[in-house]
């Protein structure tokens, strides 16, 4: 049985692709099936979520309006405990809430049939997710990482928030390092982000295409059980890449403000 199974994989094996394909180009710019994907899934996102929210009411409704309006106050109980203010986590929550849907449902979007092998294209693949493109989640985690920055700055200032990378008086050279190192691992969080995100829904498409093809017939039978998995994996890698730009933003936050508490009057401006 098993020497089966390895001849069958030694001579043909499942199709599996990491890397994004292209499709073909417009004006220059090449459009790849992750891309073309990734449109179709970010409008069709949008159009659930207005017509969600234009469903939603003080009296709680059922179905997938009730989804939609726990997970938001899911994510903004959530930055509220992170921040220590209310006001500031509605504040902020439509960047979290919106990152946490597009991921989530990006990833149970590349779940469906017709995504990935299914459909091609002058023998391409003519959809891919758009989380299971590292080109996709790098671009992600970057924009996130930005805006906690830029909210970062606008809560204490670009100057504070400049300051509590270097902690320390300026004369003593350590202080510069540490501050260029801290910079620096800023950059490390993006690709951590990035990451964690695409190596989770990549494996997970591989591990549905083995199931399906050693299925044969049987495929449904065989690759559903990693479908319902994916699906728990898909909403979980969504919450943990918003919790932790969350959890990023608030220790920014509250670094600074913690330095501007302890530090003696006068001393940042002499520094």
């Amino acid at each position: 049985m098993i020497q089966t199974l390895l001849t069958r994989f030694a001579a043909d094996g499942p199709a599996i692709h990491i890397t994004p394909a292209e499709l073909f180009t417009w004006h220059g710019i090449s459009i790849t099936n992750s891309i073309l994907y990734a449109w179709i899934s970010s409008l069709l996102i949008l159009v659930v979520l207005v017509i969600t929210a234009r469903r939603m009411t003080l009296r709680p409704k059922r179905g997938f309006t009730q989804l939609v309006e726990i997970g938001t106050e899911f994510i903004i109980s959530t930055l509220a405990g992170s921040l220590g203010s209310r006001a500031k986590a509605t504040k902020y929550a439509p960047y979290f809430v919106t990152t946490f849907f597009f991921v989530m449902f990006s990833n149970w979007l590349g779940l469906l049939p017709g995504v990935g092998e299914a459909i091609t294209y002058n023998e391409t693949p003519v959809f891919r997710p758009f989380t299971a493109d590292l080109n996709a989640t790098l671009a992600a985690a970057t924009v996130m990482m930005v805006l906690v920055q830029v909210f970062a700055i606008r809560e204490s200032g670009i100057k504070k928030h400049i300051r509590h990378y270097f902690a320390g008086s300026l004369k003593n050279p350590m202080t510069w390092f540490l501050g260029v190192f801290e910079m620096f691992s800023e950059l490390t969080r993006i690709a951590s982000l990035a990451l964690r995100l695409f190596l989770n829904v990549a494996i997970g498409e591989v591990i549905i295409a083995i199931f399906t093809y050693l299925g044969a017939f049987a495929a449904p039978i065989t690759a559903l059980p990693f479908l319902f998995l994916e699906l728990f994996v898909g909403a979980l890698q969504a919450y943990i890449f918003v919790m932790l730009c969350v959890m990023y933003l608030s220790a920014a936050i509250h670094h600074d403000h913690d330095e501007a508490e302890h530090q003696p009057k006068g001393s940042l401006a002499e520094a």
